[in-house]
């Protein structure tokens, strides 16, 4: 729409929603720290009072805050507050993300760029870790072979010995990003059948990455990390039938 001033043409501004007040504190409030993260938003009732407004503009304000990750929102629960972090920010694509891997190749796609962002991280482990980072990665590897006959402890253990390497670099980001690889590809790995001797197979890589970290080798450290999440690729593509990377 479109309206004359001095016979010129200008668009009209869109009108303002009676919920655009009520959303801008309620995010100052959120980013501040007025509203504490992980405590639950106050009641409509609450809202509707300190706003002078309706419920039903109380619900959209709520709605729009949740689409943008600031709140947690359940049916029959009040909203929880969640000050964005990156993990927050990474799990607000989750649904999109969702869609993307049921595509055709989606799953590969997201397989290749965990290769190509840990391949990175083994190298700077390999040329910058701190000797606690080391005895870190070590325990870690330790906790790993101590689970090989529990698959489920395996995995958790085969988890945190990865999520080492993206504490390494100490940027906060990276840790986010190993969370969301994990939330993402969940559906899928829970297809797979799991082993023992698949568990030892995986345990055996991961040696050889720390071997190669500790020995200060880049080329070493990389080579073995792309081998055993190519390895681990084959043995998802074959179970969900997808293209080899």
């Amino acid at each position: 729409m479109t309206a004359k001033e001095n016979g010129m043409t200008f668009p009209k501004k869109p009108p303002t929603r009676a919920a655009d007040a009520v959303i801008a504190t309620l995010e100052v409030q959120i980013m501040s720290g007025a509203l504490v993260s992980d405590t639950p938003l106050p009641t409509e009732r609450e809202l509707m009072k300190q706003f002078n407004t309706s419920r039903t503009v109380i619900r959209e304000a709520i709605a729009t805050l949740s689409n943008r990750g600031l709140l947690e929102s359940k049916p029959r629960f009040r909203p929880i507050v969640r000050k964005p972090d990156y993990t927050a920010a990474l799990n607000a694509v989750s649904g999109a993300v969702g869609h993307l891997l049921s595509e055709r190749g989606g799953v590969k796609n997201l397989y290749e760029s965990r290769v190509f962002f840990e391949r990175a991280l083994v190298r700077e482990a390999a040329s910058a870790a701190r000797r606690d980072d080391v005895r870190e990665l070590r325990e870690a590897l330790a906790a790993n072979a101590q689970a090989i006959d529990d698959s489920d402890r395996f995995h958790a253990t085969d988890v945190a010995f990865h999520g080492v390497l993206y504490r390494i670099p100490r940027n906060p980001i990276f840790p986010a990003v190993q969370k969301a690889y994990i939330a993402w590809l969940s559906p899928h790995r829970e297809k797979m059948l799991r082993s023992p001797d698949r568990n030892l197979v995986n345990y055996k890589s991961h040696e050889r990455i720390f071997l190669a970290i500790e020995e200060r080798d880049p080329d070493a450290a990389e080579e073995a990390l792309v081998s055993h999440l190519r390895a681990a690729w084959e043995y998802v593509r074959v179970t969900l039938d997808q293209e080899p990377l």
